[in-house]
């Protein structure tokens, strides 16, 4: 892969392997709740090579940053700790999962900054039994590595492994959650 920081500049030579996958035939075509761990902000890049269309949920507090390009992507802003705008994201999930796309969740509310799997919240499960949909749950392996939580002007060396488990079909968001936690 080829970085480069302006069109003048001569591109320099990355060691960043593009990711492999495992089980892409588990994506879905319908709509579906899709949820992943989360270590870096190359998570969302690595998880649009997957090629599936899906509304992403985000911090609203990182839309001042690169808010534009988010909003272009049909992104769903969250406001963290208030829990007014945690009910109007849901319900814009279950709209959208209605009107058949695909919703993305981060579980874990936030990047991990030690690369490990936290609690997972459960506005991502409601969703799904509400709505009736599948949850496939996708592991990312790497990303963390790469560029770690905290120091997005780190680049390191390294590869991505996404593993695309199983979908999972159940009406008890509990159940769901428990489910999806690959630990």
């Amino acid at each position: 892969m080829l970085l480069g920081n302006d069109i003048n500049e001569e591109p320099v030579q990355s060691n960043i392997a593009l990711p492999t996958f495992s089980s892409s035939e588990c994506l879905h075509m319908s709509p579906a709740v899709y949820v992943s761990n989360h270590q870096s902000f190359l998570d969302i890049y690595t998880l649009l090579s997957l090629g599936r269309s899906y509304k992403f949920i985000s911090n609203r507090g990182i839309f001042p940053i690169i808010g534009w390009a988010m909003s272009m992507m049909g992104i769903i802003p969250l406001k963290r700790m208030d829990s007014r705008s945690q009910l109007e994201c849901l319900k814009r999930c279950m709209d959208l999962v209605r009107n058949g796309a695909s919703v993305f969740f981060f579980p874990e509310g936030t990047r991990s900054k030690d690369r490990k799997l936290g609690d997972f919240k459960k506005g991502a499960f409601s969703v799904a039994a509400k709505t009736w949909v599948s949850v496939i749950p996708i592991t990312l392996i790497g990303t963390g590595r790469i560029m770690p939580a905290g120091m997005e002007g780190v680049v390191n060396s390294g590869s991505v492994k996404v593993i695309i488990h199983k979908p999972i079909e159940e009406s008890d968001p509990e159940i769901l959650c428990t489910e999806s936690d690959p630990s």
